[in-house]
């Protein structure tokens, strides 16, 4: 009697010790810097194996294409992104409104470490793929969890958002960001475009504060 077919296992070995960790990572830095070097055009799994340090076998071990490994190396960058926004909001260097949201900010433009080439190709990569959202909802999530944590209170800082707020300020922000990055505007990593975009972020949350009834929730 045959054998009962087996299913084609899809998904990747995990990670799940020190070493396959340390591969992993390997592979990540080295597509972090094949982006950087030449974009989506130089990006390919030989290139990445090669300046990984690993075979091409190694890197489908953990990855099925090429795509995985963009989608890979944008949610790391977006988990350390999001630790650094949460010291931000923190605001033990500077505990204000402005200051909070300003070193937000420049956690958020500062990403993938200044590697502003590598950075466009990620977006253009996870937009082409319709899971730009997917990787928004999360840090969309935990700014208003670190919202709220800070804006309570009868001494707080930030106002609570409702979710039409927090949409409106976290889209029009991480908006105006991706779009610089897309359009390689030299201006990206300037101090004049960070005050631009504190500036946007500090007039409303200051007019939520100011009257903070109006128009919180939809019906």
């Amino acid at each position: 009697m045959a054998k009962p077919r087996q299913t084609v296992e899809t998904k990747r070995r995990i990670p799940r010790q020190s070493r396959a960790a340390e591969t992993v990572t390997a592979i990540l830095e080295g597509a972090a810097q094949i982006l950087e070097a030449g974009g989506l055009a130089a990006f390919t799994t030989n290139a990445v194996a090669e300046r990984a340090g690993v075979s091409i076998g190694t890197l489908y071990q953990y990855f099925t294409n090429k795509d995985a490994v963009l989608l890979a190396l944008a949610r790391q960058e977006m988990e350390i992104a999001l630790g650094d926004v949460g010291r931000a909001l923190g605001g033990s260097d500077d505990p204000s409104l402005e200051g909070r949201v300003r070193a937000m900010v420049r956690v958020i433009i500062n990403a993938f470490r200044g590697r502003q080439r590598a950075r466009k190709a990620v977006v253009q990569a996870i937009l082409a793929q319709g899971i730009g959202i997917e990787l928004m909802a999360p840090v969309a999530a935990f700014i208003a969890a670190a919202g709220a944590e800070v804006g309570s209170g009868p001494q707080a800082i930030l106002p609570a958002l409702s979710r039409e707020q927090l949409f409106v300020m976290s889209r029009a922000m991480l908006g105006a960001i991706r779009a610089a990055v897309l359009e390689e505007k030299p201006f990206l990593r300037s101090r004049a475009f960070e005050d631009e975009i504190v500036r946007l972020a500090v007039s409303y949350l200051d007019a939520i504060k100011a009257d903070p009834d109006r128009n919180r929730t939809t019906a």
